[in-house]
């Protein structure tokens, strides 16, 4: 059986960046924060081996050395930080 949420007291600008969000992606802004919450819940997949050997050589990686310094490019590029905050 379906229940109603509710959050209380959400600061001004959360809800507007949650309403731009929503805009974003053609949804209500309950739509919106069912799409979050599904997202948040779902459960981790984690790669098979033989999914992250077709992985590397999709890459073409060659050794160690060349998937380090993919990683720290990644790193450096900021893009990691973003992954962590989300």
């Amino acid at each position: 059986m379906p229940v109603n949420l509710s959050i209380k007291n959400a600061p001004d600008d959360l809800v507007q960046r949650l309403r731009e969000r929503a805009a974003r992606n053609h949804r209500s802004l309950q739509g919106e924060l069912m799409a979050i919450i599904e997202d948040a819940v779902q459960p981790t997949r984690y790669q098979t081996l033989d999914e992250v050997v077709a992985e590397v050589r999709k890459r073409g990686l060659s050794g160690p050395d060349e998937a380090a310094a993919i990683i720290r490019a990644d790193r450096d590029s900021g893009h990691a930080e973003h992954r962590k905050g989300h």
